[in-house]
């Protein structure tokens, strides 16, 4: 018989398993790359060069990089209060129309009111998106996996109205997309002629301070006991309602933000194609970092590289890009086994024969 048992915390094991389960999901990608007939350390090495062998490839991973830090800090920021936000994807797009929205005219002024004013519109469209909801949760206790799912399909039929209607650019010959942000608006970029944006650095700043504020401040400490046990957190006297609703529009503006900077920082305007799936990648971005804030730029860079390196990879040998998508599924199951053999042990108990039993008790009875 297989018995599992809690294994006392182990702050060693919480670093070790996530590192390992990236190293065990490129082993195992290995395997189609075989089948495909390609060259396995040669088409590893080509992943690499793809994603930092050059300035243009290293900053192309950091391009990819930005939006998932932040993504990838909302889903942490949910999970951690077992507010299970899986509407990132239209948080980000709700984002990104606000930005749009302010940028191209709605409001004029010099760079240091136009930044701020996209950015901070961005994070509260954000925001209010997944304040709906949470609040269902609270009053009627509808479950937010579904309601969080089905808003990203109604944001993005929303921001294809909106492309065809009231933002739709006039001199963009009938193409689905929005007027251009003013130049004014747009983040600055961080390398000349190369795509990396300030909203990395934003990124970044967003990741130390959800940090600074999960282990060093009360809302953290509540986030926390909510997460834990919600019923024993209303017991001690923890606003639990106020809590999950200020982790609802902290989530959500976080990837609101994302959205800002696909607008703001990269494209210049907005399409229905803008993310690729950065939403659902900042799930398994969270995931990967044990919901830790810090640990998000790390499994965010591993992540955003897979992707930018096997990109390149399929390029120069010919074999599919999906199979960036195979090695971050495999990663995100490589972690979740890793994570539950962080918390429990798994002991062998043999099954004994009723009558070794009785003779072990003596003969009693």
């Amino acid at each position: 018989m297989i018995r599992f048992e809690p294994r006392p915390a182990s702050p060693v094991l919480s670093v070790v398993v996530p590192v390992a389960a990236a190293l065990v999901s490129l082993a195992f990608a290995a395997i189609p790359l075989a089948f495909a007939g390609a060259p396995i350390f040669s088409s590893y090495g080509l992943m690499v060069k793809g994603a930092y062998g050059s300035l243009f490839a290293f900053s192309e991973t950091l391009t990819r990089t930005t939006p998932l830090i932040l993504t990838g800090l909302a889903a942490a920021v949910a999970f951690r209060a077992k507010l299970w936000n899986i509407g990132g994807e239209g948080q980000l797009y709700a984002g990104a129309l606000a930005a749009v929205a302010i940028g191209t005219g709605a409001i004029s002024g010099p760079s240091w009111v136009m930044i701020p004013a996209v950015v901070l519109a961005g994070a509260v469209a954000g925001a209010l998106l997944m304040l709906g909801p949470a609040l269902l949760k609270l009053r009627f206790g509808a479950d937010e996996v579904v309601t969080t799912l089905l808003l990203n399909f109604i944001m993005l039929l929303f921001v294809q109205m909106m492309l065809e209607s009231a933002l739709k650019d006039p001199m963009g010959l009938g193409w689905p997309q929005s007027s251009p942000i003013v130049d004014e608006a747009m983040l600055p970029t961080l390398i000349e002629r190369m795509r990396v944006h300030s909203g990395l650095l934003i990124g970044l700043a967003m990741a130390v301070l959800v940090y600074v504020m999960m282990r060093f401040t009360v809302w953290g400490y509540e986030i926390r006991a909510v997460g834990e046990n919600a019923s024993a957190a209303r017991y001690a006297g923890i606003p639990v309602m106020a809590t999950v609703v200020r982790v609802a529009l902290i989530s959500g503006g976080l990837a609101g933000l994302a959205g800002v900077g696909e607008v703001a920082g990269l494209k210049g305007y907005l399409t229905a194609d803008l993310s690729p799936g950065f939403g659902y990648a900042g799930i398994v971005v969270a995931m990967l970092a044990g919901l830790s804030p810090l640990g998000v730029v790390a499994a965010a860079l591993f992540v955003a590289s897979v992707f930018v390196g096997a990109d390149s990879m399929s390029r120069a040998i010919g074999v599919s890009s999906y199979l960036a998508d195979l090695v971050v599924a495999m990663s995100l199951l490589c972690v979740l086994v890793g994570g539950f053999l962080v918390r429990f042990r798994i002991r062998w108990v043999g099954r004994h024969h009723p009558a070794q039993t009785h003779a072990r008790s003596g003969g009693e009875g």
